[in-house]
């Protein structure tokens, strides 16, 4: 009954807009930057100071009894995965900023230890043990005078060591992580730091065997790390990764390691810088996006103002994508249920952000601002920064970074012009033709892939007769960026199976062929879709799904345009020249998959279909794609 009804909404829709008339789906989401404001930073460590203080205590104080854990805390589950070894780190890390031994009226070291009994007993592994590893060395390097050890008896001592061993999920023996992705071997490679720093470990063959394993795609000359290798997969993962090693090696005094880094962290830092919005928000395409792209502002202002060496700009542009971060993820924040609105109306997440890590997720917060709050803070105080604007200035770029330069290339297309603000990756993703992994402008205003769905978000996805869906995606065939960042050129001969393998392309028949441009503050993208022999598509279809609520539908010079809005601004599109006949309709989402994106509802989605097409030599088909932003704000 409801999918019947989604479906004549969807009908009723496309007839009003032919009247052109408006649309109202819902009410538009938003967040608005305050320019004018001058944030005073002695004002600002004790504002994030007492909001840990009073929203850990809200948490603490929900767990009556730690034996046996409870189920829930604060009507949310905390079964989820990571769950109780990020709360322990959050608190961990509170009471090193603070130097508070006491929250709710409970000793932190006492309660983070028997938390991490939970963990030890319950076999967690990766950013449970990372986390307990942390929470340890909060409490100090030493462990005959660390408070957390010191309060375990001589049997906890020992699940709590079986919890810091990186063999939960590392193997020695083959030298991988086990059944995860590559950034994980970071992971691993820190917990052992910690645990040669501490004294936990005395191996340091094992140390250091693990060490270079993690870091091999940097030591062997990549800028950028594969996640899942040899597919291709770069997103945030690979600036995390980066660090993690970074971190690791500094730790334990690997020199050699850190030298090889360098270049790295330069390139990638620059990326961020180039890619990061005014409100904070940084990586916008690939996975562990919404709320986490926001976390990781203070994780990255943290290492930067901790390595001055790696900074893409000033320390006051630093603090103020801090601050604005901090301010955004503030608004998110329900202070009446004490939670992130992880899974507010629209929010899309991927699979593993399940309801059972809503607390985990929230947690996650605290930690990471509490991990990184005071080295930002002392960092402003003793570079003599005492007050800065609240919205950095961010300037104008336009330019390719490739990520890999092989028969199977990989790189980004960054910009940000006037309006035009945006990500254009070039790379893979876990499955064929997740959206959020497609060669799209992604942050581009108005414009919004669907979380973790295989959809044609400005990407045409082809039905072939044999039934096959194919997309140009995952990597591409050549990469041509032009000298002055204002174009790119792409083209795909091998096409990626939408419900195959990740790196598995297959030839065809036929050729993609893609020129975006940017003039005159509109972005095109051209495609010519050509044939070395007679291919029959039985369906080719792209989506431009939007962000914004509102839609009118215009013709101009006879030609019609889609102009999506809301208060932020507008977004409009325009497809023209098309050598075969297309259909447009829009397409109301609902709260369907399509509808869920990383910053809220996907309200409406303009749909361009064209069916058996007969391609032959020398006959392409080719379209021209407009979009342009009117009144964007990033």
């Amino acid at each position: 009954m409801a999918k019947r009804f989604e479906n004549r909404v969807a009908r009723v829709f496309v007839v009003t807009l032919a009247l052109g008339m408006t649309f109202v789906t819902a009410k538009a989401q938003s967040f608005a930057v305050n320019g004018d404001k001058t944030i005073k930073t002695v004002e600002l460590r004790s504002e994030i100071n007492n909001f840990l203080a009073k929203e850990l205590a809200a948490h603490l104080d929900a767990i009556n009894s730690l034996d046996p854990p409870p189920a829930s805390i604060l009507n949310v589950p905390t079964t989820g995965e990571f769950s109780w070894g990020t709360f322990m780190r959050s608190l961990a890390a509170y009471a090193e900023i603070t130097g508070n031994k006491e929250l709710a009226g409970r000793d932190i070291a006492k309660w983070v230890g028997k938390i991490g009994l939970i963990e030890a007993r319950g076999g967690s592994k990766a950013f449970s043990q990372l986390y307990a590893a942390l929470a340890l060395r909060h409490f100090g390097k030493d462990l005959k005078t660390n408070a957390l050890w010191q309060s375990l008896s001589a049997d906890e001592q020992t699940a709590w060591r079986s919890l810091l061993n990186p063999e939960r999920f590392y193997d020695p023996k083959t030298n991988h992580v086990i059944d995860l992705p590559e950034n994980y071997l970071g992971v691993a490679a820190r917990i052992a730091s910690i645990d040669f720093e501490l004294g936990i470990s005395h191996d340091r063959v094992f140390l250091d065997k693990l060490l270079d394993r993690a870091a091999i795609q940097f030591t062997t000359g990549h800028l950028y790390a594969d996640d899942s290798p040899p597919t291709g997969r770069y997103d945030r993962y690979s600036n995390e990764y980066a660090r993690y090693i970074w971190e690791a090696a500094e730790m334990v005094g690997r020199k050699d390691i850190l030298e090889k880094l360098r270049p790295s962290l330069t390139a990638q830092m620059h990326v961020w810088w180039d890619v990061v919005s005014e409100d904070g928000y940084g990586y916008n395409w690939g996975r562990s996006q919404g709320v986490v792209s926001y976390l990781d502002t203070p994780e990255i202002v943290g290492f930067l103002l901790a390595h001055a060496e790696f900074r893409p700009t000033s320390l006051a542009n630093l603090a103020a994508l801090y601050y604005e971060a901090w301010n955004y993820l503030l608004h998110d924040y329900r202070e009446d249920i004490h939670l992130l609105s992880i899974f507010a109306f629209g929010r899309g997440n991927y699979a593993y952000i399940t309801r059972e890590r809503e607390w985990q997720q929230t947690t996650g917060f605290f930690g990471k601002l509490a991990n990184n709050h005071s080295v930002v803070m002392n960092t402003l105080e003793k570079e003599g920064l005492s007050s800065f604007p609240s919205v950095p200035t961010l300037p104008a770029v336009a330019r390719f970074e490739f990520f890999r330069q092989t028969d199977r290339p990989a790189g980004v297309w960054l910009v940000r012009q006037g309006a035009l603000h945006f990500a254009l990756p070039i790379t893979t993703g876990p499955k064929p033709g997740a959206a959020d992994y497609l060669p799209a402008p992604h942050g581009l205003t108005g414009f919004a892939a669907p979380v973790e769905v295989s959809y044609p978000a400005m990407v045409p996805f082809v039905e072939l007769e044999d039934g096959r869906i194919v997309a140009p995606t995952d990597g591409a065939d050549l990469i041509e960026p032009s000298p002055d960042g204002q174009s790119l050129r792409v083209r795909w001969n091998k096409w990626a199976i939408i419900g195959g393998k990740p790196g598995q392309w297959v030839d065809t028949g036929l050729t993609s062929e893609v020129v975006w441009r940017i003039k005159d503050g509109t972005l095109t993208k051209e495609e010519t879709l050509t044939a070395k022999q007679p291919v029959i598509i039985r369906r080719w279809q792209l989506a431009v799904p939007s962000s914004y609520a509102n839609v009118q539908t215009q013709a101009n010079s006879g030609r019609r345009v889609d102009e999506f809005s809301s208060e932020a601004g507008s977004l409009q599109v325009q497809l023209t020249d098309a050598s075969y006949a297309v259909r447009t309709s829009i397409t109301a989402s609902g709260n369907s998959a399509i509808g869920k994106g990383v910053h809220g509802a996907i309200p409406l989605h303009l749909i361009f279909e064209a069916r058996d097409l007969s391609l032959k030599p020398g006959q392409p088909f080719t379209y021209r794609l407009s979009l342009t932003v009117i009144n964007g704000s990033h």
